[in-house]
């Protein structure tokens, strides 16, 4: 599935994830400043993938300095109202996730492909600089336990509840998400970065401060999206 979009980007999100939690995430060294890549329709989780083909000017410079030197990229979520003034510095959510440049493919007209692995979530405390792209100082979230497995119960309403939902899904690589041997965390930020919720939602999802929250949250969105489906199976 492409999404293609005038903001900078376009999004293909045929990606596997891994099936382990993905190694110490947190002994990867994320500098205190960022650069900042806001956009409208897309929240970014930690242990996901995300490859986009950058062909905007300023962000063609933002993925060039960033691949010369820490490789990090801060997504964030544009506010309501961005419209009026994309070109500057519109309102941005101030939770984040930092996305780590794993791999470019510079094209001959400066256009590049490029591949994100989700790390941390962030709290963006200001923004600074003045390059042509935005930067910010950032503070990681922590979470207790980030590889903890989730409880059986929950894990198992998650699996049912996902699978009455995804049973409909037109996109195989959704439902191929529930077939996989992946770690519970790896589940939970695949699902919530995959489905096809609105980007307020999936910021709400982000903004959890545990994983068992962040998995309440998803059944409580999935579970909506059935019930407007008339499929009251998924309130089982």
């Amino acid at each position: 599935m492409t999404i293609r979009g005038t903001f900078g980007y376009r999004l293909n999100m045929n990606v596997s994830p891994s099936a382990e939690p993905g190694g110490d995430l947190h002994a990867i060294k994320i500098p205190g400043i960022i650069p900042l890549f806001p956009l409208p329709n897309l929240v970014f989780y930690p242990r996901t993938y995300l490859p986009l083909h950058i062909f905007e000017p300023r962000y063609r410079t933002m993925v060039r300095d960033a691949a010369s030197t820490h490789r990090m990229i801060g997504m964030v979520l544009l506010k309501e109202g961005w419209e009026s003034d994309y070109d500057g510095a519109p309102a941005v959510f101030s939770t984040g996730c930092v996305g780590r440049i794993i791999s470019v493919q510079p094209l001959p007209d400066g256009r590049s492909n490029i591949m994100l692995q989700g790390l941390r979530r962030f709290e963006l405390q200001h923004e600074v600089g003045a390059e042509t792209y935005r930067q910010g100082r950032i503070i990681l979230h922590e979470r207790a336990h980030p590889d903890a497995e989730l409880p059986a119960d929950l894990l198992a309403e998650l699996r049912k509840v996902a699978g009455n939902f995804l049973r409909r899904s037109q996109d195989p690589s959704l439902a191929a998400l529930l077939t996989q041997p992946l770690h519970d965390e790896v589940l939970v930020q695949n699902l919530s970065f995959a489905v096809d919720f609105t980007p307020l939602e999936k910021q709400f999802l982000l903004e959890s401060e545990t994983l068992v929250q962040q998995t309440r949250r998803l059944l409580d969105l999935l579970q909506f999206k059935l019930y407007e489906r008339n499929d009251h199976i998924g309130w089982g």
